[in-house]
């Protein structure tokens, strides 16, 4: 047997490798890199969840933001990845909200807009443009073809319930060349209601007017504004923003479409300052008490979000448009094969109109686009508030009818027509006599007429003479002077 020498063994224990020691600070990081990325997992997750919840018991009442959570993981995620609704069109500075308001059912064309505006935002300077499209403004609405604008709704709803505003949208985004990712459509009714809700809203009258032909239930009813400021409720502000009859300048569309604007900027200082409707729980629940009268694609999350955006406008921030026919507006008058009255570009295309929207928020566009309806004379007037009826006073068929379409196409309101009684006939000279109630001027109607077609307003209406309609206002008798 060989000699062991184990002291030689030991020593030669020095000439093995020691195995390498892992440094404490490698380990750290690989218990931390599995742990970071779960937590970044979760806090997307997190943040993602409360970005687009819809439940209202998630959002603080008083800054409208998802609440601050309470466990610590979700306060980790919340420091991380602070929940943040991406509204489509921030990116671009340029935020566009088309405003649909319509009768509703119940009302005649229920489904016609009587309101179409775009709200146009602008995120870093908290700059808003309301631009004002008339509802007879011809466009081409799809496969239906030339169209009055504010039929493209009515169309959408035909082809499947609830999809006119989404229809409306994608048409009035292709015509005007802009992106609009968000809509709102309201009827009457909904209107009514938001308005008394908020206890009604303050409106500064710049114009007294009356409108004797305000629609009713199955008749025109009268109604009134005077000049200054009051508050008024659902159906007074509904009022104010659909009369289109009225005198003293109040009575075409363009000067509705301010009017609207007035009452919609009215509401957004309302609701403002009304601590209770900028409640997420309040604000859920009247969405779901309107929700047949109502539709938008806008989510929850995202109403919140613009209503957070509206409390940074000031008032000398919003920007106003109308598109109107006047002498430095964009349209112009025309009547269509259908002897419809319309409006189009007064330059045959969109190119002018599109290029002012574009750059709305640049201070040289404004100048020109800011031009209001006050004066009547500085457009075409409607002079539709006033009921018109022709008689004819001659042998000549049809004169009368013929008369009509040419009084309509100069947008008087052409009630009836007919034949004076025989024994009158032949009336040897035109003349037009005044049926108006004594508290409603129609002057500004008559003088209008009388220069339209060259007669006399004649104040002595002989026994017999009598209109068709009750409603009738003012008489025009065709006599043979009359020529074509």
């Amino acid at each position: 047997m060989d000699n062991v020498n184990f002291l030689h063994r030991k020593d030669n224990l020095n000439d093995f490798e020691k195995k390498p020691k892992r440094s404490p600070k490698k380990w750290l990081i690989l218990l931390l890199i599995p742990l970071f990325l779960a937590l970044t997992v979760y806090g997307y997750s997190y943040s993602k969840k409360m970005s687009n919840t819809q439940n209202p018991l998630d959002y603080n009442e008083n800054t409208l933001e998802p609440k601050k959570p309470e466990g610590i993981l979700q306060k980790i995620a919340y420091l991380l990845f602070k929940p943040e609704t991406k509204l489509e069109g921030a990116k671009d500075d340029r935020i566009n909200i088309l405003l649909l308001g319509m009768g509703g059912p119940g009302h005649d064309g229920p489904y016609l807009t009587d309101t179409i505006m775009i709200v146009s935002i602008k995120p870093s300077t908290n700059d808003v443009a309301f631009i004002s499209i008339p509802r007879d403004l011809g466009i081409t609405i799809g496969n239906y073809g030339f169209r009055k604008i504010n039929s493209a709704n009515a169309y959408g709803e035909m082809a499947q319930a609830n999809w006119g505003g989404a229809y409306a949208t994608q048409i009035i985004s292709k015509e005007f060349g802009i992106e609009i990712p968000y809509y709102i459509r309201i009827d009457f009714k909904a209107f009514e209601s938001i308005i008394n809700e908020v206890g009604g809203v303050k409106v500064n009258v710049e114009t007294s007017f009356t409108d004797y032909m305000y629609p009713g239930i199955y008749t025109y009813k009268t109604i009134s504004f005077k000049k200054g400021e009051q508050t008024m409720d659902g159906e007074t502000a509904l009022e104010f923003s659909r009369s289109r009859h009225g005198n003293n300048g109040e009575g075409s569309d363009f000067a509705r479409a301010s009017r609207q604007q007035k009452i919609i900027q009215a509401l957004k200082d309302k609701i403002l300052s009304f601590n209770t409707l900028t409640n997420p729980v309040k604000i859920k629940n009247i969405m779901e008490t309107l929700e047949s009268h109502m539709t938008t694609n806008m989510q929850f999350d995202e109403i919140l979000s613009f209503i957070r955006m509206a409390k940074e406008i000031q008032g000398e921030n919003i920007k106003k448009l109308v598109l109107d026919n006047s002498v430095e507006g964009y349209l112009t008058n025309f009547v269509d094969s259908n002897g419809a009255f319309m409006l189009r570009p007064k330059t045959g295309n969109f190119n002018d109109i599109n290029n002012t929207i574009k750059n709305i928020f640049t201070d040289e566009t404004i100048t020109q686009t800011e031009t209001q309806v006050t004066n009547p004379e500085q457009e075409n007037p409607n002079f539709d508030w006033a009921s018109v009826e022709i008689q004819n006073g001659t042998w000549q068929a049809g004169l009368a009818a013929r008369l009509k379409q040419r009084l309509l196409d100069e947008k008087f309101y052409v009630e009836d027509v007919g034949n004076i009684p025989v024994e009158f006939k032949p009336f040897s000279e035109s003349v037009i006599y005044s049926f108006a109630p004594k508290n409603k001027d129609v002057s500004p109607v008559l003088q209008a007429l009388a220069k339209e077609l060259n007669m006399k307003i004649e104040t002595n209406i002989p026994q017999g003479i009598n209109p068709v309609a009750s409603s009738t206002d003012i008489m025009v008798v065709l006599g043979d002077d009359f020529v074509e």
